[in-house]
């Protein structure tokens, strides 16, 4: 007897889809390819054919995709950030919304110090310079970039944090190997920070005018949308680096662009964008850039795990049981979940 139906927006990890499968679970994975996503219509087909959703956050979950259902059970969330998904509609209508955290935390701030260091040490332009054939001859001015440690000059470098969440504190925590110091500003995190034997407190005005590197780990929100834009950059150093690996609309992109070709700053590292996977005109010309394509938790390991985290949801939910990783767990004591799981 299947234990209930899951729909899933765009093929996980087979660790998940194993586990689902395994449960006693009938599982239907949208068949589009790798560099696709299913339509609006096709994910509302889809939940309505679901007891579970199980969705990445490149798919809109919003009213009309959990209307179409008045029998979904949930929503199983593939990633730490769920801002793809009406979580106060959810809860309105007694749906039950997970994430997978935790899980991507260091693979993540691993990604970070990828982005800091290759920036900064012009990696990605040294290895299209040598590709392209053009390196002739070692000399003492060819691609100079900046040290993350002491270096030559013998000056501890500062590494700013906006967000200082799980991500954010592994950030810092790596920067102890490159003896920086660490500024950070997160304004539900005072106490955290100030207890953080390798962090200190300052204001984002301060953070930004006297860090080396400013590296931004904040939720989106309304308070975050935009966060650095024109007057930040202008209170940064110009050879200081950003970098992006939360969410792209953190960062006003047509700011960055002119911050970038103006000299404001010295360079940025994104993994993330605005209107992902569109890039800001003028972005792709800044050769002060390094541009990933969202690879901030994409290690095998992670990605097996962040699947059976959110396979291990979705079975809770077919279940009838409290989900593990629940982002609106009062939605389990109104009277909206009661009347959905009796249907």
């Amino acid at each position: 007897m299947s234990l209930g139906r899951v729909f899933v927006t765009r093929r996980i990890r087979d660790a998940g889809l194993d586990l689902l499968t395994k449960a006693g679970a009938e599982v239907q994975v949208w068949p589009g390819g790798e560099d696709e996503g299913p339509s609006q219509d096709e994910v509302i087909e889809g939940s309505r054919w679901a007891d579970v959703l199980l969705s990445l956050l490149t798919e809109p979950v919003n009213r009309a995709v959990m209307e179409a259902n008045p029998s979904l059970r949930g929503i199983a969330q593939f990633a730490v950030g769920y801002d793809n998904i009406d979580v106060g509609v959810a809860t309105e209508l007694g749906i039950p919304v997970s994430n997978t955290p935790g899980v991507l935390t260091n693979t993540t701030a691993d990604l970070t110090w990828a982005l800091l260091l290759s920036v900064s040490r012009n990696i990605a332009t040294g290895d299209q310079y040598m590709r392209g054939g053009h390196y002739k001859l070692w000399g003492p001015n060819l691609l100079l970039g900046e040290d993350t440690s002491p270096g030559g000059d013998g000056r501890r470098k500062v590494l700013g944090v906006i967000g200082f969440g799980r991500i954010g504190e592994a950030v810092a925590r790596r920067a102890m190997g490159f003896d920086m110091r660490v500024l950070a500003y997160d304004p539900y995190a005072r106490e955290a920070i100030e207890a953080d034997d390798q962090a200190e407190w300052a204001e984002l005005d301060v953070l930004l005018g006297e860090s080396d590197f400013v590296t931004v780990h904040t939720v989106l929100s309304d308070e975050t949308r935009h966060l650095i834009s024109t007057a930040e950059f202008e209170k940064m150093k110009p050879t200081a680096y950003i970098l992006n690996a939360a969410r792209g609309p953190i960062i006003d992109e047509a700011a960055l662009v002119v911050a970038l070709n103006e000299g404001q700053i010295a360079g940025a590292g994104l993994d993330v964008y605005e209107r992902e996977p569109e890039m800001v005109e003028g972005l792709a010309q800044c050769e002060n850039a390094v541009l990933l394509p969202h690879l901030g938790s994409a290690s095998r390991g992670t990605r097996d795990k962040m699947a059976t985290v959110a396979a291990t949801n979705a079975i809770a939910m077919l279940r009838g049981d409290r989900a593990p990783n629940c982002v609106n767990p009062d939605v389990y004591d109104s009277s909206a979940y009661a009347g959905r799981s009796r249907n």
